[in-house]
């Protein structure tokens, strides 16, 4: 049987590759039971970082809505069964994240970048709410994201007119991490998993959980500030944070082993 999900797993890096490029890698409830499969595989095997992409011209349009009566449809089921569980999974992985988007980046597909940890999109990238013709709301965390990132009038403007953002304009409204040429921007997502797979891991996901401190639970300045001490305080007791010091003093690189010890709480 084909699957629309594929996992790759090398030097410490997994590879998942949405391959269902005849719908645009839209995704409908077993395609999303798959890729939260992945994901979960991806943890077993202790990776240090990992990649999300699509396969051809789009990273993902969104559900896949070819074959849904709308008489019947059960949304509920789909988006806080499945899809919003499997978004806040992808979120909590204990690896760096990384995705690499091009073409449409749609509804679900706009959710599975809001919950990667960085985003790198092609110049080809369509970023938005295309829902002005079906009568039907942005989901996936859309609001959230524009709200926060463009502000009210125009996360309206673009959910009343349907218009969609390049990838470029997208990383000039502070929306996602960088832009590529689309020819280039694999390559580039590819390279950082791979620098960050030789990273410091538990330095990496205490910012990780930092991050996500701020955006979910809106703490202060001295509140975040107490945080980052405590987190401090429990990577010296790491092997990565004694290598770290050592190589600085000795004037050479580290050798970072993203040991899982005493600071993952």
């Amino acid at each position: 049987m084909n699957r629309t999900v594929t996992l790759a797993i090398s030097d410490g890096v997994a590879e998942i590759t949405l391959a269902a490029p005849d719908r645009l890698n839209a995704l409908a409830p077993a395609d999303i039971r798959e890729l939260a499969e992945a994901y979960d595989e991806a943890e077993r095997q202790r990776v240090r970082a990992l990649v999300l992409r699509g396969d051809g011209r789009a990273f993902c349009a969104g559900r896949d809505i070819s074959g849904v009566d709308p008489r019947t449809d059960d949304v509920l089921g789909y988006l806080d069964g499945l899809v919003q569980p499997l978004l806040e999974r992808m979120s909590r992985f204990p690896a760096p994240t990384f995705a690499a988007a091009q073409g449409a980046c749609l509804g679900v597909g706009l959710g599975l970048l809001i919950a990667t940890d960085v985003v790198y999109v092609a110049e080809s990238a369509k970023i938005g709410s295309p829902f002005a013709n079906l009568g039907a709301t942005l989901d996936s965390g859309g609001h959230a994201l524009f709200f926060e990132r463009l502000g009210a009038h125009r996360t309206l403007d673009l959910i009343y007119t349907g218009r969609l953002m390049s990838g470029s304009e997208a990383v000039v409204a502070g929306l996602f991490s960088r832009s590529f040429p689309d020819a280039d921007v694999l390559e580039a997502t590819r390279a950082a998993a791979a620098s960050a797979a030789q990273g410091a891991t538990e330095a990496f996901l205490a910012s990780k959980a930092l991050v996500a401190s701020l955006r979910d639970e809106r703490i202060g300045l001295w509140d975040s500030m107490a945080a980052e001490t405590r987190v401090q305080a429990a990577l010296c007791d790491t092997d990565d944070y004694r290598e770290g010091f050592a190589a600085f003093q000795q004037k050479r690189r580290p050798v970072f082993t993203g040991g899982r010890g005493e600071a993952r709480s």
